[in-house]
């Protein structure tokens, strides 16, 4: 039964007002609590018994940067001005005037190219009675018989090594760009000039990687008119060295790195680098993949997880090991290599699934840990690896070479434009220094 029922008129009339006042007084208080309109303040939205229970939170100054990350303006070499010759509101003649707002606006120009001719004239002598012509060296601007000068040949051999551009998109560009037409077989002539010209600089290369205390040492496929071959890397620190040969074996890595080498060759586990007469270190990034792998192909067996991050944590250990004491660094190392044995032996002769990995490890002792003892050598093989990363994009792009000379070629031009972006140098203007002849690399044989 409603309790409503038993109530007169008069009683409801009051009630129905009593709860319009209710409801009124709701009302005054939810617009309180809303902002203010016009860009007011906003109204306190929180009431006072949650602020009071709330812990005060000191307030964190602001981290001072050393330079903002603003979008600093360029250099403007253009300049143009937007004014008003008379107010639109009144028509009056204005003049002066401050400026308000700058846009900047960057814009390449698309332009035809500059051909410049040479005229080399010849004046009759009355006195000697012949014709006297000028001796005109133009070494600087262009190379023997090309027609194209050292910029065009730079740009050229630029995108075809870092920009990976097949010649076909080379000749592309340049019509599109700058109204030049280059057949595809002068865009070959180009690089092969180019190559010529760097392979005193390629030579010296190869030196001044046996000269370095570490080599990364690696390899790819590289097809050579369809046929399988494959690209080699020896690098340093701040040298970068290719050559292509069809065979994989270990004799390209003795041939390149040579019989005295007194370094350290670091790799991964390829058995064509056993035969190189050198310290060895094993890539411990290879290793760790492996493990990592092993772990996810047993994912419910508990003692390869454990086994795995037991190697692991070993390597982290020898990772974080320093010490400037030649006789500490070498106990340390010999340390680790019998707490590795200790991690391998129950695993040698096993069924179990850390077998195989148990037994590389086993058969690289001697070579996992020589970081340790020679700070100076990389306990990873990331050099090679960075520096074969364009080679395979390359070959993705292009396919490979077609002919012996334009594999030479390929491996001259990615040593010389490796080496001068390992180094920080623009690597256009050293292959215009290089043209010219001014080596940037060896300057003293220029």
């Amino acid at each position: 039964m409603n309790d409503l029922d038993g109530l007169t008129r008069e009683e409801l009339v009051a009630l129905v007002l009593e709860q319009q006042a209710v409801i009124l007084a709701l009302q005054e208080e939810i617009d309180a609590l809303r902002p203010k309109p016009g860009g007011g303040s906003a109204a306190k939205t929180t009431p006072d018994w949650v602020k009071a229970n709330r812990a005060e939170r000191p307030k964190k100054e602001r981290k001072k940067r050393h330079k903002s990350f603003v979008r600093r303006r360029e250099r403007a070499t253009e300049i143009v001005p937007h004014d008003l010759e008379c107010c639109p509101d009144c028509g009056r003649r204005l003049s002066g005037g401050t400026v308000r707002r700058v846009r900047q606006v960057i814009e390449i120009p698309v332009a035809p190219v500059r051909i410049v001719e040479h005229r080399i004239i010849g004046r009759y002598c009355g006195v000697c009675r012949k014709i006297q012509t000028p001796h005109v060296d133009l070494s600087q601007y262009v190379v023997g018989t090309h027609r194209v000068g050292v910029r065009v040949m730079s740009l050229v051999a630029y995108m075809n090594i870092v920009g990976r551009m097949t010649k076909r998109t080379i000749q592309s560009f340049l019509k599109t760009m700058y109204k030049l037409h280059l057949g595809l077989g002068e865009i070959s002539e180009i690089l092969h000039t180019v190559a010529k010209l760097g392979k005193k600089d390629k030579d010296k290369l190869l030196e001044a990687v046996r000269g370095s205390p570490y080599i990364n040492a690696d390899e790819t496929g590289w097809p050579e008119d369809g046929k399988n071959g494959y690209v080699w890397t020896f690098s340093s620190k701040d040298v970068r060295y290719f050559v292509f040969r069809r065979s994989r074996s270990g004799a390209v890595a003795r041939e390149a790195i040579g019989e005295n080498y007194a370094g350290t060759i670091v790799t991964d586990c390829y058995g064509g680098y056993n035969g190189v007469l050198a310290d060895r270190q094993v890539c411990w990034a290879h290793l760790a993949r492996d493990l990592h792998s092993l772990a996810e192909e047993h994912p419910k067996n508990e003692d390869v997880a454990r086994w795995a991050k037991a190697v692991m944590e070993v390597y982290h250990r020898a990772k974080g090991f320093s010490s400037k004491s030649a006789k500490r660094r070498r106990w340390e190392r010999v340390l680790l290599e019998e707490e590795m044995h200790r991690l391998t032996e129950p695993y040698l002769e096993s069924d179990d699934a850390q077998r195989v990995l148990a037994q590389r490890l086993e058969k690289h002792l001697c070579e996992l840990f020589v970081f340790v003892e020679d700070p100076e050598v990389p306990s990873d093989n990331n050099g090679a690896e960075r520096a074969l990363r364009p080679v395979v994009i390359t070959r993705k792009v292009c396919g490979g070479s077609r002919s012996e000379k334009g594999s030479e070629t390929k491996m001259t031009l990615m040593s010389l434009f490796g080496t001068w972006k390992v180094r920080g140098l623009d690597v256009m203007e050293a292959c215009r220094l290089l043209l010219t002849g001014h080596s940037v690399l060896f300057p003293q044989t220029s």
